[in-house]
């Protein structure tokens, strides 16, 4: 967090959805997370935290009532229109703001070809690697691959599922990218989201219907 200042941007981003915080919890190793992000951890009896690993105690989680604080009186301004208001209303705007929806650039070939264009859709299927660029894995296969063959690798890194969403950065890069697979893409988008909803009623309706399976 920047100090002798407002906070940045950074410091009031969840590690596991990579957005502004909503409703903040901080667990009992100091962490904090979207409510509905850590929803699913707080089901176990000894979870582990997304970011550092550390076992908590679910029951000692708690509201950060000083993060939500300064994501209420800290202003950013939108990528897409410019237009500046205070974090907790950007996530609502970015799901609506029409100049935002409109930067994915346009598919184009590089070569002349006789095969249809396809429409300007992204790949929501599968993925590459972030860490050794293993191609065509879908997003179980990522999970799967990237516990297996990166999980002491720290670099910090853009998760390939979320850039590709209608809500994502893709120059965002994540603190603890195994730490967020694990939490946020243990389901499949194509199954359980509605690509037309808002970004919070598909989460919330992923998570309910991934813990009730």
């Amino acid at each position: 967090m920047a100090t002798g200042g407002e906070p940045t941007i950074d410091a009031l981003t969840c590690s596991i959805c990579l957005e502004i915080f909503l409703k903040p919890v901080m667990t009992s190793c100091g962490h904090t997370f979207c409510s509905s992000c850590i929803a699913p951890c707080l089901q176990l009896a000894s979870p582990n935290c997304p970011l550092c690993r550390e076992v908590f105690d679910p029951h000692k989680a708690k509201k950060n009532s000083a993060i939500d604080k300064q994501v209420n009186n800290t202003k950013g301004s939108c990528k897409g229109c410019g237009k500046k208001m205070s974090l907790a209303k950007m996530r609502s705007h970015n799901t609506s703001c029409s100049k935002l929806t409109k930067t994915m650039p346009k598919f184009s070939p590089v070569a002349p070809t006789s095969q249809p264009i396809p429409s300007n859709v992204p790949n929501r299927s599968t993925f590459m690697c972030p860490y050794c660029g293993l191609k065509n894995l879908d997003c179980s296969a990522l999970v799967r691959h990237c516990n297996d063959a990166h999980r002491d690798d720290n670099k910090q890194v853009v998760c390939p599922i979320c850039s590709c969403m209608p809500w994502g950065d893709p120059s965002f890069k994540s603190a603890n990218f195994i730490g967020h697979l694990n939490v946020r893409h243990k389901f499949e988008y194509d199954t359980y989201v509605d690509f037309e909803a808002d970004d919070d009623s598909m989460l919330e309706e992923a998570i309910r219907r991934s813990l009730s399976e």
